[in-house]
């Protein structure tokens, strides 16, 4: 399941991520953090781990961890990793898969967090290998864009202006892909119901009890 999410950070966020980002000081070669054979295909810039940065990622990860979308369609166990990167001119990621296990911890799940508006670059599109098609992706600043970490995917190369994003991959308590978008479209029933209580005598208690015997079942806790 791929889902977009807007205004997964807020403007100020943003705003502050968009400062910091243009400052060449904070950045290095980003083949440094890529597996043997994603770095052959990585050519992009990676925020070093100072103070400013490292402080800036702990409020996107409090910002998304507390977003309701992010919370029911990915179940975070853990944040495994986020990283502040830069393409500039001429920049790309070639085809590959992310890690299955970073930092000790599996990859479940894999995001993109798009900060550049996208009318101030060209090219630098996030392209999604899905069975039937692939699909590329230009997401408005502060949006989000999450897809299940086995997908292969790739960058086109930035054209023109400079694409500044925040990438990061989540531990899911579910390792199934398919049973997150069950308990999420029952998330999604559940919100309807709450929208109409003159409606839901009875429905809401029965729906909120599958949702906690699913995670009781099928949750990796």
């Amino acid at each position: 399941m791929l889902l977009q999410i807007a205004n997964a950070l807020p403007a100020d966020l943003v705003k502050e991520c968009l400062t910091v980002g243009k400052d060449d000081s904070h950045f290095t070669d980003g083949r440094a953090s890529a597996g043997w054979h994603a770095r052959e295909r990585k050519h992009n810039l990676q925020a070093r781990a100072g103070k400013q940065v490292t402080a800036l990622l702990q409020k996107v990860e409090a910002a998304l961890l507390g977003h309701e979308l992010v919370a029911a369609a990915a179940r975070p166990k853990t944040m495994v990793r986020l990283q502040f990167s830069r393409y500039d001119t001429g920049m790309h990621y070639g085809t590959h898969v992310d890690d299955a296990i970073m930092d000790g911890q599996r990859t479940d799940l894999s995001f993109t967090v798009f900060l550049t508006p996208p009318a101030d670059y060209e090219g630098g599109s996030l392209v999604i290998d899905e069975p039937a098609a692939e699909r590329a992706f230009r997401l408005d600043s502060g949006a989000m864009l999450l897809y299940p970490s086995t997908t292969l995917h790739r960058v086109e190369p930035v054209t023109q202006g400079q694409r500044l994003v925040i990438v990061g991959w989540i531990r899911s308590y579910l390792r199934s892909a398919e049973t997150r978008e069950i308990l999420f479209d029952l998330e999604r029933a559940i919100a309807l119901l709450r929208q109409k209580p003159e409606h839901n005598t009875g429905e809401l208690e029965l729906l909120l009890k599958t949702r906690s015997n699913l995670l009781r079942l099928w949750a990796d806790a």
